[in-house]
């Protein structure tokens, strides 16, 4: 679990102070950040850099990859020769996890492929801070760096991976575009909805994973009640319980097929799982009926047709990268999952979306 967290509205402006206990001599603080602030002057000027400390823009245009990993890590290593005092990671999902990953991956050798999987990582990362600016992935809490790899995309999945110290201010997520904000949102909605109905579920998952489904009705559902001020606080916090709920349980078959999805197509995760979910009420029910209302709602166009044009390779590859994520079919329907997740099956799904 992540140790320690600060919240509030400004608390951004306590970075320094919660950074200046951990800074080594000669060991800079790298900040990676979403490109989007790259001029955005007065949101870089509160970052206060020192001696080395030095600041990369990342596009979050595609989904992490390993190779972009190692590329970070090894620019960086040619660059310095201390191990930095820090990771600070800016920016949403994609930023948070390669802000993980990198940790990782400076104390730990080879690639960041060899690493994709549960407990494969055997040395401390480097000291790790998560400041999203964007809610409802729950990269934030998460155990798990998802990255797209040379044959898989799979999740650093490791008691080193989570972040030692995470910032969380409703305000930097202000001005996130609309279907963005929903997109992510739903990324936590379904979170709750896999947590809440899988097998793995405990008093630990269902009462943090309870908490988020109930603030992710009240935003998404019932948001005309809510200041934005707000709705931004209760989805920073709905995106904290989701991410803890499947830290103590797992997600399910949304996230397994969009992981296939984000393989093949290289579509982002949040509109990936809109994209299944909105194709599931045959597993998921009421929720899926809840979810559509709740695009109707916000005038949200999901996708269709994106698997329209796959060819038998492309298909065969999702269902493939799909039916290797095994905890998430464990969770979704028991050991026996096999008997109920076919091949046969996920193409019919996926000719749907």
């Amino acid at each position: 679990m992540v140790p320690k967290v600060v919240f509030g509205e400004g608390c951004f402006d306590q970075l320094t102070t919660i950074l200046s206990s951990h800074k080594k001599d000669k060991a800079p603080f790298i900040y990676l950040i979403d490109d989007v602030f790259e001029t955005n002057t007065e949101f870089i000027d509160k970052i206060n850099l020192r001696f080395n400390d030095k600041l990369i823009f990342v596009s979050a245009a595609e989904e992490p990859k390993t190779s972009q990993v190692d590329e970070l890590v090894k620019d960086i290593r040619s660059e310095f020769t201390n191990l930095p005092s820090g990771i600070i990671g800016i920016g949403g999902g994609t930023l948070l996890d390669l802000a993980k990953a990198v940790s990782i991956m400076l104390t730990n050798k080879g690639s960041a492929a060899d690493y994709q999987g549960w407990d494969l990582v055997k040395k401390k990362a480097v000291y790790h801070v998560g400041i999203p600016t964007i809610s409802g992935t729950g990269a934030e809490v998460s155990r798990t760096t998802v990255l797209t790899g040379p044959v898989r995309k799979l999740g650093i999945n490791s008691d080193f991976t989570p972040f030692d110290q995470v910032i969380l201010d409703p305000e930097l997520t202000q001005g996130v575009p609309k279907n963005q904000w929903f997109y992510t949102g739903m990324d936590c909605f379904i979170h709750c909805v896999e947590s809440l109905n899988g097998t793995f579920l405990n008093a630990f998952s269902q009462s943090y994973g309870e908490k988020a489904y109930d603030l992710c009705m009240e935003i998404f559902l019932k948001e005309d009640s809510l200041s934005d001020a707000e709705s931004r606080a209760k989805l920073m916090m709905a995106s904290w319980h989701g991410g803890m709920s499947i830290a103590y349980s797992q997600v399910g078959v949304a996230h397994a097929m969009s992981y296939g999805l984000g393989y093949v197509l290289g579509t982002k995760h949040g509109i990936g799982n809109c994209i299944v979910f909105n194709q599931l009420e045959e597993y998921y029910g009421e929720d899926v009926v809840l979810f559509k209302k709740m695009v109707e709602k916000h005038g949200i166009e999901i996708p269709q047709g994106v698997c329209a044009n796959l060819t038998d390779e492309q298909m065969e590859i999702m269902i493939n990268v799909a039916m290797g994520m095994v905890p998430l079919w464990e969770n979704a329907f028991g050991e026996e999952w096999q008997s109920i997740v076919t091949p046969e099956k996920l193409k019919e799904l996926y000719l749907k979306m």
